[in-house]
């Protein structure tokens, strides 16, 4: 499922730029995806594209969260760690942590492996339209085996 995710970020400049279902179904077929993974990815991100457009989701800037036993199993302690790094950043505000929260729990197993969720938050911007910072940016795609440390 990452897989193809991480397909139609690099393909798609928008959710909306994609083809319509039955067509991107046969071309990430083609690309060679199995149809289970692609079902999958675009079961997800149909969630995704409906979760950022519910107005009901609106917490205030200086909501906490008391994470439920569910999603703490999903997360895992490093997707935990980074998602409380990225909203001391700033990155994430509390609307976007809640859609963040509400994907990593729509994935069919856990826990998220570190690499995925950082996927998943990438995706969580570009559905919006929007692109993190460039050091944000850095963290969500570069390995730690990859850094040169200066």
């Amino acid at each position: 499922m990452f897989d193809v995710l991480v397909y139609l970020y690099e393909h798609y400049w928008r959710p909306d730029a994609c083809p319509e279902s039955d067509l991107l179904v046969r071309k990430l077929s083609a690309v060679g995806f199995e149809e289970e993974e692609i079902t999958e990815a675009l079961a997800w991100l149909d969630g995704l594209q409906s979760i950022t457009h519910e107005a009901a989701l609106t917490p205030s800037a200086q909501s906490s969260r008391v994470y439920a036993e569910a999603e703490l199993e999903r997360l895992g302690a490093e997707a935990l760690g980074f998602l409380q790094f990225l909203e001391s950043a700033g990155v994430l505000t509390p609307v976007l942590r809640e859609v963040v929260l509400d994907r990593v729990v729509a994935i069919p197993r856990g826990p998220v492996a570190l690499e995925d969720f950082k996927i998943l938050v990438l995706l969580v911007f570009w559905s919006l339209g929007e692109e993190p910072d460039a050091l944000i940016l850095d963290e969500l795609f570069v390995d730690d085996e990859d850094r040169l440390i200066h």
